[in-house]
């Protein structure tokens, strides 16, 4: 697959996961978040969903600018 191509796909593969992935935490801040009271939850909750897109986001990157 030539590198242009790989870029052009990678970019619309990344922009669909980041917006999948947003919806799925928000439909998940608003389902199970409010039940839990704790302070600390929500602070531990957010830390992980803000950092947890990227590794995947790591991968299509690398994947994009591998040649071959």
């Amino acid at each position: 697959m030539e590198l242009r191509t790989r870029k052009l796909f990678g970019t619309v593969l990344l922009l669909a996961f980041i917006i999948v992935y947003s919806l799925v935490v928000m439909v998940l801040m608003a389902t199970v978040l409010p039940h839990a009271g704790s302070t600390a939850l929500h602070v531990v909750f957010f830390a992980l969903a803000g950092l947890a897109w990227v590794p995947v986001a790591m991968l299509i990157v690398s994947w994009m600018h591998r040649t071959g």
